[in-house]
């Protein structure tokens, strides 16, 4: 969107964690408010006539109209936490909200560089978005200790960490996939 910037793109305005999704991480997206690759956006421009507003959560009308339904469809990332993301960063602060995202993506790249054999990047996006940080480093932890011994292949290890996270989610109620909007006929 032209002249839509934003000094920390790495969580949207409405609540997305752009750190933490596959098109960011492939560099097809600079995230919200990152300059050239973003899309129209209808809360962007919202923003703009609002002065410029960095989150949606710090303007009087939060949450408006425009949140009817965000959270039923994801796109390449997870759009269900939007509004809990959102309102986690208003209670706890910007700085401690935008602390726990980095250690996520920390976490991430540590999964891809070393469970990843090549098919697991969106599902270990979406369980570290989807997961509490203490559920994460808890399945971190358990897949270090399974995971210990060099006699793993790294097909084995992508297996076991998918394993491991899916049993979580399931203990949380929490499904690792996309709810992607069904085609229209």
């Amino acid at each position: 969107m032209k002249n839509f910037q934003r000094s920390n793109n790495l969580f949207s305005l409405c609540g997305l964690n752009c750190g933490l999704c596959p098109m960011h991480l492939d560099h097809y997206c600079p995230g919200c408010g990152g300059g050239p690759g973003n899309q129209p956006c209808a809360i962007a421009r919202c923003s703009q006539q609002r002065g410029g507003l960095e989150y949606c959560y710090l303007c009087s009308e939060y949450p408006c109209e425009k949140y009817d339904g965000i959270d039923e469809f994801d796109s390449f990332i997870a759009h269900r936490l939007q509004l809990k993301d959102l309102q986690k960063a208003g209670k706890i602060g910007i700085e401690a909200y935008q602390a726990e995202l980095t250690e996520k993506m920390e976490i991430l790249k540590y999964l891809l560089d070393n469970y990843n054999d090549g098919r697991r990047k969106s599902f270990f996006c979406l369980a570290v978005n989807l997961l509490e940080l203490p559920d994460i480093k808890l399945v971190l932890e358990q897949i270090a200790s399974e995971s210990g011994s060099d006699e793993l292949t790294l097909k084995d290890k992508a297996k076991l960490a998918a394993s491991r996270f899916n049993t979580m989610a399931e203990k949380r109620n929490i499904a690792l996939k996309l709810n992607k909007k069904p085609k229209k006929k």
